[in-house]
């Protein structure tokens, strides 16, 4: 499987069809799965999930490769099947008997999708101990109450992974299943569908769908996290990467005043700029991934990684539309898409700002570390590595 193949067939699938899987609806549904089933056709489909199950069996060092390709369309992962690697990962680990039997190789195959829910209304996504939702336990199960939003999917969702307390100061995760889950509303992010806020009242969830040991919630999440932020790091620097093409093909191409707008210093900083970020972004990110593959501690890298690729995708866009003046802020391209997604990406797996905090305090706190180890003066040591 090469790089190659997956962009072709991105490129010449996925892109078109991507203004109609943005509305969502019945339309969106039906195109989907035909891509799905060209994808399949193309040997293409599932490719970093397990072999047993139906997937391609890549493992993580080798799919990582694709991803940034695969993921230069949001819609990318889901036509190809690599949307549900985390929930494969993390229900394989974690989850019983009956949930790996009733919901893997579904999964795999694409005939059901999940949704992770932790989010809720008037509580800082930051910080997930202050969720309000509650699972008690009620005979040989657990009845949960709340509400949670921009939980992707979940409209369809064979079940949503609930993020709930179950105990004084004890989160934990629990897998409850589609029919139990009732949907308040759609959440359109910058017009875009997929997003939805849904309620739990009193949501029946047999004990075979609790994840792990009751408190184990954090743990699991945080076990996730990594990749997940990896992933989409990976895929934010294929979208920066494909806006970048278009604004050059637009510098090209588009004649002024005798000469082309790439002839102008003005644009051509735009370029530089563009390409600077791009090629900053990709490297952090690569050194992240490369550590989360060989399941290495890799928290400062993958904080890097996140915000790296979430503003080199929010800058590269911007630079992107500037260069093709009006007409790029039309439907008629990705760049309006490419837009919402670089401004939602500063957001998405946690804001710039946390992760800018959580890394400062981090290298900060192992520097200090390692000068009361080493019993260095305290003074600036010329050459010492601080990334960490």
């Amino acid at each position: 499987m090469s790089r190659e193949e997956v962009a072709a067939f991105v490129r010449r699938h996925v892109y078109p069809a991507e203004a109609v899987l943005d509305a969502g609806g019945a339309r969106a549904d039906e195109i989907r799965r035909e891509l799905r089933e060209l994808a399949r056709e193309a040997g293409l489909w599932a490719l970093p999930l397990p072999a047993e199950l139906g997937g391609g069996g890549l493992d993580l060092r080798t799919y990582f490769e694709l991803a940034e390709t695969e993921g230069s369309s949001d819609h990318g992962p889901a036509v190809l099947g690599s949307a549900s690697l985390l929930d494969v990962g993390m229900i394989a680990a974690h989850g019983t008997v009956t949930v790996r039997e009733r919901y893997l190789r579904p999964l795999v195959a694409g005939e059901i999708g999940g949704a992770y829910a932790m989010t809720e209304p008037g509580v800082a996504g930051s910080d997930p101990t202050g969720i309000t939702t509650v699972a008690e336990r009620s005979g040989d199960g657990w009845r949960v109450t709340g509400r949670k939003w921009f939980t992707s999917g979940a409209a369809t969702a064979a079940y949503v992974t609930v993020l709930a307390k179950t105990g004084r100061g004890e989160l934990s995760l629990l897998l409850v299943p589609g029919n139990q889950v009732h949907l308040v509303r759609e959440l359109p992010v910058l017009g875009a569908a997929g997003q939805c806020e849904i309620e739990l009242d009193g949501a029946v969830v047999p004990d075979s769908h609790l994840l792990g040991s009751p408190g184990d919630g954090l743990a699991i999440a945080g076990g996730r996290l990594a990749l997940g932020r990896t992933l989409r790091a990976l895929r934010w620097v294929g979208q920066a990467q494909r806006a970048f093409e278009l604004m050059c093909h637009r510098a090209n191409d588009r004649r002024i005043r005798g000469g082309t707008l790439g002839g102008q210093q003005l644009v051509q900083q735009h370029v530089f700029e563009s390409l600077l970020a791009i090629r900053s972004a990709r490297a952090l990110v690569g050194e992240a991934a490369g550590l989360v593959a060989a399941g290495r501690p890799a928290k400062t890298e993958v904080g890097l990684a996140k915000v790296a690729a979430a503003r080199a995708l929010h800058q590269v866009t911007d630079a992107a539309i500037q260069v093709y003046g009006a007409e790029g802020l039309l439907p008629d391209g990705p760049l309006p898409m490419l837009a919402r997604l670089g401004r939602t990406a500063r957001i998405l797996d946690g804001p710039d700002e946390l992760h800018v905090s959580a890394t400062a305090r981090r290298v900060l706190k192992q520097v200090e570390a390692e000068r009361v180890e080493e019993g260095a003066p305290d003074q600036l040591v010329a050459g010492r590595d601080l990334a960490g």
